[in-house]
C-alpha cells in the first residue's frame, strides 16, 4: 500500500479556502485534501501547475516566496487585499488558543526590484512580533502579578 505525504505547509489564495493548497515535503505540486473524520487525508492533484489559477502576479510572487518557508510551529498564508497582498501566520497546533497574525504587504514593496530580500526581512519581523505578542503574562502586568502575588 503506498503511503500517503505527510502536508507541511497550507497555503490559500481566499479566505473561502476554494483555492488552498497544501505543499509537502517531498514535491511542491499543489494538492486538494478531503478527507472524512477518522479516515485517511487523500491527496489529488488540483490543475495544471504551469497554469496559474490568479490573476494577481503580486499574490503569486509572495506565494512564491512562501513555498520556500518551512517551519514546525506555523503554517502560512496570503491572499489579496487590496491592491496588495496580506500575509497569515497561524500556529500549526488549533488546540493551543493563540492568535492568528496578519501583515499587509503594500504594492511598493511587492513591485520592489529587491522584493525577495524585503519579504523575508517583513516575515521575520512579522514573527518576532507574533510570537512576543504570545506571551501570557509580562514583567509589565503589574496587576496580574499582584492577583498572582508574584
Amino acid at each position: 500500500m503506498r503511503s500517503l505525504i505527510q502536508p507541511s505547509r497550507f497555503i490559500c489564495r481566499s479566505s473561502d479556502a476554494d483555492s488552498c493548497f497544501i505543499f509537502s515535503n517531498r514535491r511542491d505540486f499543489p494538492f486538494a485534501a478531503s478527507s472524512q473524520p477518522g479516515e485517511a487525508v487523500a491527496l489529488n492533484l488540483l490543475y495544471n501547475h504551469s497554469v496559474s489559477e490568479s490573476s494577481n502576479p503580486r499574490l503569486d510572487r509572495v506565494l512564491a516566496q512562501l513555498r520556500l518557508y518551512e517551519h514546525p510551529l506555523l503554517n502560512f498564508s496570503a491572499r489579496s487585499k487590496g491592491e496588495g497582498v496580506e500575509v497569515i501566520i497561524q500556529f500549526k497546533d488549533t488546540s493551543i488558543p493563540v492568535h492568528i497574525y496578519h501583515f499587509d504587504l503594500h504594492p511598493r514593496d511587492l513591485d520592489h526590484p529587491q522584493f525577495e530580500w524585503s519579504f523575508q526581512r517583513q516575515l521575520y519581523d512579522a514573527l518576532h512580533d507574533y510570537f512576543v505578542e504570545m506571551f501570557i503574562r509580562t514583567p509589565q502586568d503589574r496587576d496580574d502579578r499582584r492577583r498572582k502575588e508574584l
